[in-house]
């Protein structure tokens, strides 16, 4: 009688965090962080910023240019890697991400922000697309999954650190510091890479960088972010669409072309790597109705702009606590990581519907704490599945696609949260949070925006059947 198949033993945080593979994952995680704390500085010292310099009218343009440039760098990590090997794309990465800072701290108009954000975006997501991209190439198969929780896990800190540098900045009344606060750690990180990456370029497909094609996804992109910040509900639907319809366009040229932006398979739902790409959209999408959480915090339950936003920080926080937990599951126990995603996802997304829009519910101490759990689950369902998610995209991708789909799970990730940035602007504003407005104007658009986004864990919890088969 055959005997069953072996499952392979995960490797420890120990085998992670000692000699060589400790530096190694300084270097990875240390771009990661950089981009993260930086998203946390900028959204708090925004509003001193604005006071200062002037561009209240392009407040929103700062998120949205950086996201932008963000996704046009996840896209461009892979053929970086190929041409000029993982040392010299990392440390172009933080350059253009050190550049970007400077301009920005020096700026003495919004125009010149928004150039500084813009550049930033472009190092920050080649700094993103790298770290999943070289998990693959410099650690063992035993270690991914420690590498993708100790990735979340950076997400998780940087919600701590990067409001408290921001706010010491800002509230000193230096601001501009607060930009500059992350040269330091870009300088250490780049010795780091300097004696821990490889010179030599990884080779694979040559030729012309596909700009028309970048052209396209960023111009979807752009067209998403627009309609978030478009006052009618119409105006959202509108640009949404034409965002999708730029993204179709892209894709059909993508499947012909002989140098891709995504790996074969990464359209198509039918197969297992398209799938999973959906999957994990999908549970982005989800969770990324916390944009609005902070204003229904402060507007329907009258906590403070610092309170709501630490309150807001518990979903991340239950991502990190999941993914540091599952992380070391292999096999069947990795299986029923991914099962018991989406459903945790749905679950909470429908308590905070309910929840959300009653004051009754949150009222006092036991309310708050009853909140903050409801947040943390939803964030801990994303968490328990996403280092698996990940494995198999590194696992399902075809012969000598294995970087682009590892590096392309940022891009994935991002479009996800642009796409769910717009969505929840066209649902909020339909629902009424401008007009009638106030209290009664966010209940509504409480109710409808975790209502209508428990949609998407729904989808990735048919998905995951087809995954898991």
């Amino acid at each position: 009688m055959s005997q069953p198949p072996i499952e392979p033993t995960p490797a420890s945080w120990a085998d992670l965090l000692s000699a060589r593979n400790l530096l190694r994952s300084l270097a990875l995680t240390g771009g990661i962080a950089l981009h993260a704390v930086n998203i946390y500085i900028v959204a708090t010292v925004l509003p001193t910023v604005v006071r200062e310099i002037g561009g209240l009218e392009y407040y929103a343009w700062n998120t949205t240019l950086f996201v932008v440039a963000s996704i046009a760098g996840s896209v461009l990590a892979t053929r970086l890697i190929q041409r000029c090997g993982a040392r010299a794309a990392y440390l172009l990465a933080l350059a253009l991400f050190c550049a970007g800072a400077t301009i920005c701290a020096a700026a003495p108009s919004m125009p010149w922000l928004l150039f500084g954000r813009t550049v930033q975006g472009l190092g920050g997501g080649l700094l993103f697309a790298l770290a999943y991209a070289l998990i693959r190439l410099i650690f063992d198969e035993a270690l991914w999954g420690r590498v993708m929780a100790l990735v979340s896990g950076v997400w998780g800190a940087a919600t701590l650190l990067g409001p408290a540098v921001g706010g010491i900045f800002s509230q000193a009344g230096h601001w501009r510091w607060a930009f500059l606060a992350v040269l330091p750690v870009a300088a250490a990180l780049a010795l780091i890479v300097i004696g821990q990456l490889e010179r030599k370029p990884a080779g694979g497909a040559t030729g012309p960088l596909p700009l028309g094609r970048i052209g396209l996804l960023v111009a979807s992109v752009l067209a998403i972010s627009l309609a978030s910040l478009a006052p009618r509900p119409g105006w959202n639907v509108a640009g949404i669409g034409a965002g999708l319809a730029l993204l179709l366009w892209m894709v059909a040229l993508d499947r012909k072309a002989t140098v891709r932006l995504m790996p074969r398979g990464g359209y198509a739902l039918s197969s297992p790597l398209g799938a999973i790409y959906a999957c994990m959209a999908l549970l982005i999408i989800g969770i990324s109705s916390e944009v609005f959480i902070p204003y229904f915090l402060q507007t329907i339950h009258g906590h403070t702009p610092l309170a709501a936003g630490y309150m807001t920080a518990f979903l991340s926080f239950g991502w990190t606590a999941a993914s540091l937990l599952s992380s070391g599951r292999t096999g069947a126990a990795a299986d029923r990581m991914v099962r018991l995603a989406a459903p945790i996802v749905l679950a909470s997304l429908l308590a905070l519907m309910l929840a959300t829009p009653n004051p009754a519910a949150m009222a006092g101490d036991a309310g708050t704490a009853l909140y903050c759990m409801l947040l943390a689950a939803a964030g801990f369902g994303i968490g328990l599945g996403w280092p698996h998610l990940a494995i198999r995209v590194f696992n399902g991708a075809s012969a000598g696609d294995e970087t682009l789909a590892a590096s392309s799970i940022t891009t994935v990730q991002l479009y996800a949260t642009a796409l769910a940035a717009a969505l929840a602007g066209v649902v909020a504003n339909g629902a009424g949070i401008s007009d009638p407005g106030g209290v009664a104007g966010a209940q509504n658009a409480a109710w409808w925006l975790f209502g209508s986004f428990a949609a998407a864990p729904a989808l990735a919890l048919v998905l995951t059947g087809r995954i898991l088969r």
